[in-house]
């Protein structure tokens, strides 16, 4: 088989996760890339806001980057982009309703002028594109936000689809079904590896119609007298209409807090992806003044992120709006796993303010965007694949995804579950992982992009649990103290205990020290000396409070000038 025959297909994030999606579709001479999107940090990254792929095999290969192409506008698949486009402009192309929103996120980090922006279509796709030797058709799919596309992409080897992020929902909120003529008719044509959305592969059955969720938001909503409070995913622009209607059919207004929620809904009417009543949406100031029954406040906060507006009103710190005593809560959206605790944190922060809070469980207050297990079988079978790919998923939905694939006869040797940087090489006649690419995260702090560094991230850790101990030794050469050593705590261990905890510390480094002086050769290197005192200190910390602060010692070499 001649190497033109050959396509590798290459996960840079979102295989052994959820987010973080970005792969590479290649051949020797062209390479286009599926998504660029951001993940979330968990509880243990301190000080992460954001992860994004490592793009070092991008950069590696640009000269045959041909183009970036989105299957729809959330920020796992979006949000890299102002990040990438610092180091890299390959073009960018998408549906009307993705690129805005990609161009709402340039424009605010004041990147526009370096993009190549690229609109392909919107809900109903007919364009084709060609980059180098692949050609991309598109198929229209339903998921939480309009607009959104799976990608049929032909190559000299056949037919790969990638499903992005889709669910076959038979009664949608303003947009059609799920396109099966298209997806069937790839299946007949011959489809030679399918690259399936797992996110949803451990839940049996079908995923929730939107349509059940816009009864219960108006049937809840007729059942409040107070004022009603909601919060959702600002990208969900479907769960958005929804609240609309609802808040219409009650005769409430509508008035959003959170900048990404206005911007999104800005973006979404411009391109009548929205229908907004005129005169529907005021301003805060304007809600403030009517009666709590004639009012809904749209915002963000969902997840219990911490700067959201939901939370920042559950801690008091919001500048516009305070919680009445009666007020009801809604969280229009599931868990992403990780967030529980701040969501838990959320609630009961609510709850202690007098409001009622209404959340998913209680009432269909959510329905997923990703396919479930009759889904995925359903996107099997039409598409008929040859070789079944999971993607988009920690390693349990990619193994449930791969048993599905089974029960519907794809092959065991025909199902290749890969993760982050394996090289899946696909030819007509074979498919399988064959060497593994390097890579790796990128964190974002604030304005700073950072490589992974796990040192790092453990002294957070460590600060954050158990405080820490500077210490500052004044020595001369021959490591004499001119001084007694100075420890300075900071959130070790209570003040009534910490004093006596110190004065014996200072005692063990003395004697250190005495030890170290004996030691021939050695006693004048300072890094072995400083990780010599950390090391005696930290046991000795560790035995007398059971607890393991972040240890910093200064080494003062004070020369002697006698003659």
């Amino acid at each position: 088989m001649t190497d033109d025959k050959k396509i590798s297909v290459i996960s840079l994030g979102g295989r052994g996760e959820v987010g973080k999606n970005m792969i590479v579709v290649e051949n020797e001479e062209d390479m286009i890339v599926l998504d660029t999107g951001t993940l979330f940090p968990d509880d243990e990254k301190y000080g992460v806001d954001l992860i994004i792929p490592d793009i070092s095999y991008l950069e590696k290969n640009q000269k045959k980057l041909r183009g970036i192409i989105f299957s729809h506008g959330h920020e796992d698949h979006i949000g890299a982009i102002p990040y990438l486009l610092e180091k890299i402009t390959p073009p960018l192309y998408g549906t009307d309703l993705t690129i805005g929103l990609i161009k709402d996120r340039l424009e605010n980090n004041g990147l526009i002028d370096k993009a190549n922006l690229n609109t392909i279509g919107s809900n109903i796709i007919n364009k084709d594109l060609e980059l180098g030797s692949f050609k991309i058709e598109f198929c229209h799919v339903n998921h939480s936000i309009p607009a959104s596309v799976a990608m049929g992409i032909h190559t000299p080897a056949g037919l790969i689809i990638y499903t992005g992020d889709y669910k076959f929902d038979q009664t949608p909120i303003n947009n059609p079904q799920t396109d099966y003529d298209k997806l069937a008719n790839w299946g007949r044509q011959g489809v030679l590896a399918l690259l399936g959305d797992s996110t949803n592969a451990e839940h049996e059955g079908h995923t929730l119609s939107e349509r059940v969720v816009a009864r219960s938001l108006e049937e809840s909503f007729s059942l409040v007298e107070s004022r009603i409070i909601i919060a959702t995913f600002s990208s969900n622009i479907d769960r958005i209409q929804q609240i609309l209607k609802a808040a219409k059919k009650n005769n409430r207004k509508i008035a959003i807090s959170g900048r990404s929620m206005a911007n999104t809904i800005e973006i979404a009417s411009k391109l009548a992806y929205l229908d907004i009543p005129e005169g529907m949406i005021i301003s805060i100031n304007e809600a403030n003044k009517m009666k709590p029954e004639e009012i809904v406040l749209l915002m963000t906060g969902s997840q219990g992120e911490y700067r959201a507006a939901l939370s920042r009103l559950a801690r008091n710190e919001h500048r516009e709006i305070s919680i009445i005593p009666g007020d009801t809560v809604y969280l229009s959206s599931s868990p992403i796993p990780g967030n529980e605790k701040a969501i838990g944190e959320t609630i009961n922060m609510l709850y202690s303010k007098g409001a009622k809070v209404i959340y998913n469980g209680m009432i269909d207050l959510h329905a997923s965007g990703h396919a479930c297990q009759e889904e995925i079988k359903l996107m099997i079978n039409l598409t008929k694949p040859k070789y079944l790919i999971p993607v988009h998923g920690e390693f349990r939905h990619l193994y449930h995804h791969a048993q599905l694939a089974r029960q519907v006869g794809i092959p065991v040797g025909n199902i290749i579950i890969a993760l982050n940087g394996d090289r899946v090489e696909i030819s007509p006649d074979k498919a399988a992982v064959t060497e593994k690419v390097a890579v790796g995260e990128l964190y974002i702090e604030g304005y700073q992009i950072s490589k992974t560094d796990e040192l790092v991230l453990t002294e957070r850790r460590k600060l954050s649990e158990n405080g820490f101990i500077n210490i500052i030794l004044a020595v001369d050469q021959k490591l004499n103290l001119y001084s007694r050593p100075l420890l300075i705590s900071r959130g070790f261990i209570y003040k009534n205990e910490l004093q006596a905890v110190l004065n014996d510390a200072e005692e063990v480094v003395v004697k250190a020290l005495q030890t170290l002086k004996s030691v021939k050769n050695k006693s004048s290197d300072p890094s072995l000396l400083k990780n010599r005192i950390n090391s005696i200190l930290g046991k000795y910390f560790y035995e007398k409070t059971n607890r393991s602060p972040l240890i910093i010692t200064e080494l003062l070499i004070i020369k002697n000038t006698d003659n």
